[in-house]
């Protein structure tokens, strides 16, 4: 399943990069985030906690970087499952950043999931609301968050 989209964001280009690889600001702005670890400069573990469908499901996962190209292009691998074993994931993920004349920043992002057990039987139309629902409510807690500083 591909699940792609595109925000802006009104924050310097280089400012945004170093925020989405502070494990401190993944787990503020992601919803449902229960713990973002860096475990070393290229690998997170996390816990997200979501509603899918009529179930509540808690995803332990990892993510690795796999490439980096400060500040406009990332790409992470990553894999994990529900605590109570209701499925398993993994997942290729590119995110690009590009600088608008505007001062803002266009974050544009595609990932390739594969989903194996009972989530996978949400299909992709329900896995895909879902993930535009976090998209919104993430960018929407970023963007506050980048309220709040000064550049």
């Amino acid at each position: 399943m591909i699940i792609e989209g595109k925000f802006t964001l009104r924050a310097p280009i280089e400012k945004l990069w170093e925020m989405l690889l502070e494990p401190d600001t993944l787990g503020s702005c992601m919803p449902g985030a229960q713990k973002v670890e860096r475990i070393d400069e290229k690998t997170y573990e996390a816990v997200v906690k979501q509603k899918v469908g009529p179930i509540k499901v808690t995803l332990k996962f990892k993510n690795i970087l796999t490439k980096i190209e400060p500040p406009t292009h990332l790409e992470l691998e990553g894999e994990g499952q529900d605590i109570t074993k209701l499925g398993h994931f993994k997942q290729k993920t590119v995110v690009d950043l590009r600088g608008l004349d505007s001062g803002e920043v266009e974050l544009s992002y595609r990932a390739d999931v594969s989903i194996v057990g009972k989530l996978a039987m949400f299909g992709d139309r329900v896995m895909r609301s879902k993930a535009k629902d976090v998209e919104k409510e993430f960018t929407a807690n970023l963007q506050n968050r980048l309220k709040s500083m000064e550049f």
